[in-house]
Order: C-alpha cells, then sequence, then structure tokens
C-alpha cells in the first residue's frame, strides 16, 4: 500500500526551487526517515550527501502543502495516480539508470512498465519501408509475450503501440508532456486503448505541462530505461531516435537497427549505428531475441525476464578498494566523483583502481566518467 506522507514529501521536494533531481534521489535512497523529512532538524538533513545549509533550509522552510495536495487532487480527477521510488509498483529496470525519475504519474495497470519488453522507435515521418518494418517487427516481439514500449509520437511510435494493440499485447507509451496534456492530441484515442487494453501511459512531467522541446530527451531515457532493448526501425542522422539509441547504450542495454537503401535519407542513422558497432544489425526478429534476457515460455506467446548472474567480480580475488567499488557498483552506476565521495578515497587513487578493473573486464566507463559493473 502506498506509503501517502512518502508520496506527500516527495512531491513538496520537487516543488523546492534549485533542490535537484539528484539531491532528492539521494535522500530518496539514504534517508529512512522519508515520511518525517520535514520534520528531521537541520543537523539531521545535513547528515545526507547532497544537503548543505542552503538545501537544509530550504526544506525546513517549505509550507506549500496546498500545492502539494493539489496536485494528489488532481491526479485522482483525471484518474490518474502517482507512483513514486519508493513504491513496490516501480520498476527495478528503470532504478537501474543512472537518473531515473523520482516519480512519474500513470494512467492504466503500473505492472505493465515491469513486463520485459523492447523500444521500437523511429522517425515521425517515416517512409512507405519504415512503416512496414515498424509493423512487422513490433508484431512479431509482441506475439513473442513482449511489452512494446515508445513514446507516442506520430509514425513509427504509433505504428509500435498499434502493432501490439493490434494483437492483444501489452504496450506502454511514454509522453513528454503532462499526463492530462496529452501530445500529439491526434493519439487520444490511441492512448486511451493502450490503458484500456491493459497497458499504460507514463510521464514524470507534472500535470498541465506542454511538450517541451527539452522535454523529449528525458523522456526518451524512461523509454530506453524500461526496455531490455532497443529497436531503431527508421531514424536520420540527428533526432530522438539517435538520442534513444545513445541512451541505451549509456544504461547498457541492446540496440537493434534496421539496415536501409542508401538513397533513403531517413534511413541514414540506423545505418550509422551498424557501421559504427553501435547496433546489431536485424534482417529477422530472432536477431533480436537470442539477444534479450528472456525466456520464452512454451506456448509461444509470453516471456519472462531471466535472473540475472551473480556479478563477475566476485570471482576474482580483489582488494579492499576494488571490492568496495564493485560493492557500490552493484547498487547503480556512479560518476568518478560521486563515487570518490562515497568511499571517502581521493579521485586519483580511485582512478587507478578503476582502471584496473577496465583491464580486468569488470566494469566498464561510460561518457562522462560513468562507471558501471559489465
Amino acid at each position: 500500500m502506498q506509503n501517502k506522507k512518502i508520496l506527500r514529501n516527495l512531491i513538496a521536494l520537487t516543488l523546492i526551487p534549485g533542490l535537484g533531481s539528484k539531491r532528492v534521489r539521494h535522500l530518496v535512497q539514504e534517508c529512512d526517515q522519508l515520511e518525517n523529512l520535514f520534520n528531521l532538524s537541520k543537523t539531521q538533513l545535513r547528515s545526507y550527501e547532497g544537503v548543505g545549509e542552503a538545501t537544509a533550509l530550504a526544506i525546513l522552510s517549505f509550507d506549500d502543502w496546498g500545492s502539494v495536495d493539489q496536485q494528489i487532487e488532481d491526479t485522482e480527477k483525471i484518474g490518474a495516480q502517482i507512483i513514486t521510488m519508493r513504491d513496490s509498483e516501480y520498476p527495478n529496470l528503470l532504478k537501474e539508470i543512472y537518473d531515473p525519475p523520482i516519480l512519474y504519474w500513470l494512467k492504466g495497470d503500473p505492472e505493465a512498465l515491469k513486463k520485459p519488453g523492447v523500444a521500437v522507435v523511429g522517425t515521425r515521418n517515416a517512409s512507405t519501408y519504415g512503416k512496414k518494418q515498424a509493423q512487422k517487427f513490433s508484431t512479431k516481439l509482441a506475439e513473442k509475450g513482449l511489452c512494446i514500449f515508445s513514446g507516442l509520437a506520430y509514425g513509427i511510435d504509433t505504428i509500435g503501440h498499434q502493432s501490439a494493440l493490434n494483437v492483444g499485447a501489452t504496450t506502454v507509451a511514454v509522453l513528454g508532456s503532462g499526463i492530462d496534456n496529452l501530445y500529439p492530441k491526434s493519439n487520444t484515442e490511441v492512448a486511451n486503448e493502450i490503458v484500456k487494453s491493459g497497458g499504460a501511459v507514463i510521464s514524470e512531467f507534472p500535470l498541465g505541462m506542454i511538450p517541451e522541446k527539452n522535454n523529449f530527451p528525458l523522456r526518451n531515457r524512461v523509454v530506453s530505461g524500461l526496455s531490455l532493448g532497443v529497436v531503431v526501425i527508421e531514424s536520420g542522422i540527428k533526432g530522438g531516435s539517435m538520442i534513444t539509441a545513445e541512451l541505451a547504450l549509456d544504461q547498457n542495454r541492446e540496440v537493434f537497427a534496421i539496415p536501409h537503401h542508401l538513397e533513403n535519407p531517413s534511413g541514414t542513422g540506423c545505418n550509422y549505428l551498424i557501421k559504427k558497432g553501435a547496433a546489431k544489425l536485424v534482417q529477422v526478429v530472432d536477431d533480436i531475441l537470442v539477444e534479450l534476457p528472456i525466456d520464452f515460455e512454451s506456448d509461444g506467446n509470453s516471456a519472462k525476464e531471466l535472473p540475472k548472474k551473480a556479478p563477475s567480480w566476485k570471482e576474482y580475488k580483489l582488494d579492499k578498494l576494488s571490492t568496495s567499488i564493485c560493492e557500490q557498483l552493484e547498487q547503480r552506476s556512479f560518476q568518478i566523483d560521486d563515487l570518490a565521495d562515497e568511499l571517502n578515497v581521493h579521485t586519483s587513487e580511485l582512478l587507478v583502481a578503476l582502471l584496473q578493473l577496465e583491464m580486468q573486464d569488470i566494469i566498464t566507463q561510460k561518457a562522462g566518467k560513468i562507471f558501471e559493473l559489465r
């Protein structure tokens, strides 16, 4: 059962100017008194990572509880709910990414987000070939029991959702606007059908938020974060689909791409991903299925995510610092400065240990000096 005090407190934290999602995430992960957060002393608040004098005072001085309760009331009026990182309904796969949403609004079945699935993404202005491939692969993946994740945009996204609906499969749409401000409006019926069919429509953006340009890269990290892999159907060199592919790689997700005719400008992004080895070339649906950690049931139309193998680092005899690094990375990815703070070691000392672990193929480094276990 959802803890209403924690829900109110997390909404309140998102309303405090300058607090930032990173500090809020640290509080969510570390504070064992989250339901009493606004009753803690300044000294208690400052004991948490990233909470200094100004931040502690900002939390203690917050008094706009009317806005908090109004958000909850407005959410209930539109038949939605708010899921937080502290709720059991929050999918574990999404928690694994570097910057998971603190909370999100949801219409539909919260369990849909936990189903093993893939993201199907591509251009809004799809060619005839792109549309055909989107329908073919989305349908076959859905028939295998996989959830189809996408962004409800025109073109490939819509085809991905509709293909899943056509075969009675689960699909989840992630919005770049408030859940009460559906974009594009012409996909309202598709969104309603997704909810009615046992899927879900979600958004981390507050009620009333318009579909601003900067929202969509944030939306895309959730699309890839919910998925075991991302299938790029058709994309130019630039655009949201390429961003989603890059995010998926950073999140250690599988990336797949459909090859395109050399004279098709809207497919240059797919060919580029394949050429540089960032995506697996896909010709048949089995090219995708064999790469996913999925156990397909004997009925042929249901899938179950396989349990993760024990981290390979436990097979090695590591020194104390290397062991501590791996124990932290087992929880989540870390940027090097944050990891140094967490372990209370100097960055130069940490860098030597990280390099050794990379050479042993135990960890991998992503853009921005973000480290994670292989």
